[in-house]
């Protein structure tokens, strides 16, 4: 898979008119219209930070609380906080309370649930395939968060307060979590074939498609993320913007070269707005040798802790 999701793919329609017929695609569809699909296995944990973040009343110290219950997580955050994009001050911190009090509550929420995604994306077991669908989903949804980083850095770079939205660590976490929901529908689709059933594929393929954007907006929604997480997840502008660019810009400018640097040939139907700063970075990234390109893309998701 060359892409980070089946959403940004052009359709087939051949295809998607076999799995709109087929029944696989009609209990996915009736289950995610009607919010009834099951959501990613996640740490009890996680789900706990989330539910708090929805509180008015919680406190950082909730917060810290609750992530002592999971040493793993409690070191993710403090690596996190320490990391090049979200440790701006360049101060080191060696407790969760410092932690959380630097990175803010809602961003905690992301974090945890973008690493508690990312290893189920390793760890599960289900068929060669599922595994493979979900392998491929983690790399592209690396290097779409990573070239998002890579774009906003550009932006920031002109020096205009018109860009002060931006933020390298939302859009690194934005990125991550943009496909979230391929893992509801990978998932139904292994019970669907483990009850006996049979679909191609190609088909499951097509419906992964045309219903990844609705499932991982149903699932961010459904845990509470912001219109920023929503936006990129859809693919779609879900209230008109006050900002000059915004997240799903940033997404979009992202894929778009990532579709450049691998030649993919429907590129031309990839609508992309951008501003004459947005044109300059396009330019630049655009024009970067492949060692140079990858090279920032693989420090950036190092630097990032996760």
């Amino acid at each position: 898979m060359n892409h980070l999701s089946f959403y940004w793919l052009p359709e087939n329609k051949d295809l998607l008119l076999k799995g709109i017929e087929s029944e696989f695609s009609q209990f996915i569809e009736h289950a995610v219209s009607n919010r009834k699909i099951a959501l990613p296995p996640i740490p009890e944990v996680v789900l706990k930070i989330q539910k708090l973040c929805t509180e008015e009343t919680t406190s950082v110290s909730d917060v810290a609380d609750t992530l002592l219950e999971d040493p793993s997580l409690v070191a993710t955050i403090i690596r996190v906080a320490n990391s090049v994009i979200f440790n701006r001050r360049n101060i080191t911190c060696t407790d969760v309370m410092t932690a959380v009090s630097r990175l803010g509550i809602l961003r905690v929420r992301d974090i945890v649930t973008a690493q508690a995604i990312e290893q189920l994306k390793h760890s599960v077991n289900l068929s060669h395939t599922c595994n493979r669908i979900l392998a491929d989903s983690a790399l592209n949804s690396r290097e779409l968060a990573a070239t998002m980083i890579m774009v906003v850095r550009g932006f920031k770079e002109s020096g205009s307060p018109i860009y002060n939205n931006l933020e390298p660590e939302k859009a690194l976490l934005t990125g991550l979590l943009a496909d979230i929901g391929l893992f509801c529908l990978v998932s139904e689709y292994h019970h669907y074939l483990e009850n006996g059933n049979y679909l191609a594929e190609d088909i499951a393929f097509m419906v992964f498609e045309r219903l990844c954007s609705d499932t991982s907006y149903l699932v961010l929604d459904t845990w509470g993320f912001d219109n920023d997480f929503l936006e990129v997840s859809s693919n779609q502008a879900l209230q008109q913007s006050l900002d000059e660019v915004s997240y799903l810009d940033v997404a979009r400018m992202a894929h778009h070269i990532l579709m450049f640097r691998r030649q993919d040939e429907n590129i031309d139907d990839h609508v992309v707005k951008f501003d004459v700063t947005g044109a300059d970075v396009l330019y630049k990234l655009s024009n970067l040798s492949d060692i140079e390109f990858n090279a920032q893309l693989d420090e950036l998701i190092s630097a990032s802790g996760l």
